[in-house]
């Protein structure tokens, strides 16, 4: 079922063994999942509860609305949207970092103080990483063209999920971020105005920007700034695939650098999967997309198209599926020992329970994999060492680092792990340093709750 809606129901029932369980009960009879449950208040007599539910449509939250009011000793006491009462207002704000009290704090802060850091900056532009923020802050560019899984939905409605970009590199890596929403769907447009802004900020990150637009825009920005530029829709879920692809062949028994890997759908996704999975492996990968462009790009890269997804199933021995459609793959096609990560949010190419009954060694869908466990390490890994680029040993090192981390009975680890995301910022780090792209050196005991002031010169 694709969850497209989360409501809490606050709930009052009699305080007998029973009660909550045919609530729960009746919540999954109408077609909804169960989410976090909380205690509001608890007497003798009752027990009130907030209760979150996950459902398809506002059709389903109707039934489930209908189910729990008719169960015996329940009260639905209220319906709440907390999803839109959060976003009230934004999820970001800009504080000052001194506050400007007296008249002390604003000879310093402002004129005529701030001139002695204007001068320096003047005299030496890199100075800025030190004195302003630009030595820890990202511009998050989006068009709004391809959000999550609901396309091109323009660049207000784009807002909110940069928003949550940027609350999270703040939360876990410690990096500032504002997004930049762009009104064109132009490949020039949006380079010339990135080149304009971009010195002001230590990194950009493109995010849900259109194929192939995506491709060329990131492009030209590489060629043109020396500084890191993260197209995170590309190489963030890259680096999350191939770190979930490691340890399930190795937990399957099978070598990841023997195996056949084929890439389903060579969208923005695909194309990085496929491009970086053949590093990983040395060997071409193969890949299967209707689009002759997209065909083109992975023949360009070093892979090897395929006619047909029936060719990909038959001669792919792990199949990473990255379409945007629902259950495109049937059972059929699926061989016995073979990998399977179908990949498409809410509903993937094929369930993995139905891969598995059909033989599949290993299958996994997209809540296996999580971009947030690799653009806020690589992105403050590569702002603290000042890369000119993000090369792609920097993304295999924070793919092997997020692989590292899981623990016994996980493909990858919890995103919401502070460790994760130290572990990735080191691995980052030096594969930069030892990668020739960083301008500056990191300490030897490099942890993320430093200063983002980098010592040394490289």
């Amino acid at each position: 079922m694709a969850e497209h809606l989360i409501r809490t129901l606050r709930c009052r029932n009699a305080n007998r063994p029973g009660v909550f369980g045919r609530l729960a009960t009746a919540i999954g009879a109408a077609d909804a999942n169960l989410g976090d449950i909380r205690m509001v208040w608890m007497g003798p007599e009752h027990i009130v509860r907030d209760v979150d539910v996950l459902v398809e449509d506002e059709a389903t939250l109707a039934r489930v609305v209908a189910a729990v009011s008719a169960v015996e000793d329940v009260d639905l006491i209220d319906v709440i949207d907390d999803v839109h009462e959060l976003h009230l207002d934004g999820k970001l704000e800009v504080r000052a970092t001194h506050p400007v009290r007296t008249l002390h704090d604003l000879r310093r802060v402002y004129t005529p103080g701030v001139a002695e850091v204007v001068r320096s900056i003047a005299a030496d532009p890199d100075e800025s990483y030190r004195y302003t923020i630009r030595g820890k802050t990202v511009a998050i560019v989006t068009n709004g063209t391809r959000v999550l899984g609901l396309g091109n939905v323009g660049p207000l409605a784009a807002l909110p999920v940069m928003e949550g970009k940027a609350a999270l590199l703040h939360q876990f890596v410690g990096l500032s971020a504002f997004p930049i929403v762009l009104d064109t769907r132009d490949a020039g447009e949006i380079v010339a105005t990135v080149l304009h802004l971009a010195s002001g900020f230590g990194a950009i990150q493109l995010e849900d920007i259109e194929s192939p637009v995506c491709f060329e825009v990131e492009r030209r920005l590489v060629d043109a700034l020396a500084m890191p530029v993260l197209h995170d829709d590309q190489h963030g879920t890259a680096v999350a695939v191939v770190a979930a692809t490691t340890n399930a062949m190795a937990r399957a028994g099978l070598d990841l650098a023997r195996a056949r890997v084929g890439v389903v759908g060579l969208g923005a996704a695909g194309t990085a999967i496929a491009r970086m999975l053949g590093a990983v492996t040395a060997k071409p990968v193969i890949g299967f997309d209707p689009s002759p462009d997209a065909t083109e790009r992975l023949r360009k890269s070093g892979g090897e198209p395929v006619a047909s997804l029936e060719a990909l199933m038959r001669d792919a021995e792990l199949v990473v599926a990255v379409t945007g459609r629902a259950n495109l793959i049937p059972a059929s096609l699926v061989r016995r020992g073979q990998g399977i990560l179908a990949l498409t949010n809410p509903d993937p190419e094929i369930r993995p329970e139905d891969a598995l009954a059909a033989g599949a060694a290993f299958a996994a869908d997209g809540r296996s994999v999580n971009n947030l466990l690799g653009f806020p390490g690589i992105l403050r890994a590569a702002i603290d060492t000042r890369a000119r680029r993000i090369d792609a040993s920097m993304y295999v090192a924070a793919a092997r680092a997020i692989a590292e981390k899981a623990g016994a009975n996980e493909l990858v680890p919890n995103p919401l792990r502070r460790d994760v995301h130290r572990a990735v910022a080191r691995a980052v780090a030096e594969a930069a340093i030892k990668g020739g792209v960083a301008r500056v050196r990191v300490p030897s005991d490099y942890q993320l709750d430093q200063p983002l002031r980098p010592p040394a010169e490289s």
